[in-house]
């Protein structure tokens, strides 16, 4: 519900990027120290914070740094940004204490793929087993 906000308030107030970082997102503000949040890792390209709104007992997401709407705003020439963020994820999953229990990872991809916040994002979840790939 709250990323549906923001994600609203981001639509219907766009401003210029600037150096791959747009200014009304929400999701570069926290990646980039602008706004405090549970930051649980980071590195020159990556973040990682807690979701505020968790759908298992660990939900974190994983973020570049420089902005990109989706997989489909990724130059193919910068796709190694995914590689960073899935090495970004194993480093996660190590530290957390749940890589050998195994986890989740969720990436939506524009509208029809759910996706909410419009900064490429991956949803990390871990803590319980998980059954159902898709829930509605």
């Amino acid at each position: 519900m709250l990323a549906t906000c923001i994600y609203l308030i981001y639509k219907s107030n766009i401003k210029t990027r600037y150096g791959g970082k747009d200014m009304d997102c929400i999701f570069c503000k926290l990646a980039n120290g602008e706004i405090p949040t549970n930051m649980v890792y980071e590195d020159d390209k990556v973040a990682a914070f807690r979701d505020m709104s968790p759908v298992t007992p660990v939900h974190i997401l994983v973020v570049p740094k420089k902005h990109y709407a989706s997989l489909e705003d990724i130059p193919m020439e910068e796709m190694d940004i995914i590689a960073d963020i899935h090495r970004a994820i194993r480093k996660i999953a190590a530290q957390e204490g749940f890589a050998d229990n195994g986890y989740r990872i969720i990436n939506n991809c524009g509208k029809d793929g759910g996706q909410e916040v419009p900064h490429i994002h991956y949803h990390l979840l871990a803590g319980k087993p998980l059954t159902k790939l898709i829930t509605d």
